[in-house]
């Protein structure tokens, strides 16, 4: 149903899919002449133009996957996603901000000289031409459906990768598939960003809540994944089990390592990664984070502030 497109990109994880079907377009990728050119050609090769694409899917608010949304909506598209990926993409610039208030100073919490911190989080400014603000036609939410080529996909929220994550779900020729984004990739492990506190202040623990929804999603029976980077999944419930067990690994080191003595964020990631470059430090601290998370929540680990900074101790 859906055709892939590989769609080129300036960052580190590589090329990004984008999927067609009829005058449907799903996560067009970021916004560059490069891309646009890509995707003009892929349009071209179906006798499209980018003024017949009629509406704009968008599984989550990272600019690798909705930064040439804007160029498609200008033409007549209507774009479609999430409330919480359309409150993050009507302002892209804002909520990169908001987030490099909150971490410059999380960071500094977790062990990291104030420094790195700043350094850090000023990293993603570059990201910004890539992704251009767009306002959303249609907003989803878990059960809601969209047409597309007389097909009803059937949208569910997930958690993990990105705020507003969504997938689509649909039966064709007898299976069951879904474009599930970065929320499952074939041969990567999908990393569980750190999010900026919700409404009530409370920092979202991303990780515990990635593996409550990966449980509830391999017991959905999809046959297949289209993945926001890469091959497919052929063999979804398997590869759910892989990440699951990958983390439960991983979850497993971070104690061993807690263990050892009072421990910071700081040091876990120093522990697991060694030094880091500037450029892989949000991604290292998520990890440290959410596995420390895991364990806190399990009652494993307990947390409390040493002058400033969050310090971890085995129960």
């Amino acid at each position: 149903m859906f055709t892939r497109v590989s769609i080129p990109t300036p960052f580190q994880i590589g090329a990004v899919n984008a999927y067609i079907a009829r005058r449907t377009l799903v996560d067009p990728g970021p916004d560059s002449e490069e891309a646009w050119s890509r995707l003009v050609e892929a349009l071209e090769a179906r006798e499209l133009s980018p003024a017949d694409i009629e509406q704009v899917l968008v599984t989550h608010p990272h600019p690798d996957h909705f930064g040439m949304a804007n160029r498609f909506a200008e033409r007549g598209a209507r774009v479609v996603a999430s409330e919480p990926a359309a409150e993050i993409m009507r302002d892209f610039a804002a909520q990169l901000h908001a987030e490099q208030s909150y971490f410059a100073d999380f960071f500094e919490r977790c062990g990291v000289s104030r420094e790195t911190a700043e350094t850090v989080t000023q990293l993603p400014e570059a990201f910004l031409p890539y992704a251009q603000s767009v306002d959303t036609d249609r907003v989803l939410a878990s059960g809601d459906s969209v047409t597309v080529d007389d097909t009803e996909l059937t949208v569910d929220t997930v958690e993990g990768h990105a705020a507003g994550e969504i997938l689509f779900s649909y039966d064709v020729q007898g299976r069951r598939e879904a474009l599930v984004g970065d929320n499952v990739l074939g041969d990567i492990t999908p990393n569980p960003f750190l999010q900026i506190p919700d409404e009530s202040g409370t920092r979202p623990r991303i990780l515990p809540a990635f593996n409550e929804s990966l449980r509830w999603l391999r017991e959905q029976g999809h046959d297949r994944f289209l993945t926001g980077h890469r091959e497919p999944v052929e063999s979804p419930r398997e590869r759910i089990d892989d990440i699951l067990a990958e983390h439960d690994q991983r979850t497993t080191e971070v104690a061993d390592i807690v263990s050892g003595g009072v421990t910071t964020p700081s040091d876990v990631m120093t522990a697991l990664f060694g030094d880091l470059p500037a450029t892989e430090y949000f991604a290292g601290m998520s990890e440290a984070v959410g596995h420390l998370d895991v364990l806190e929540v399990t009652g494993r680990v307990e947390k409390r502030e040493s002058g400033g900074v969050f310090v971890y101790e085995s129960v």
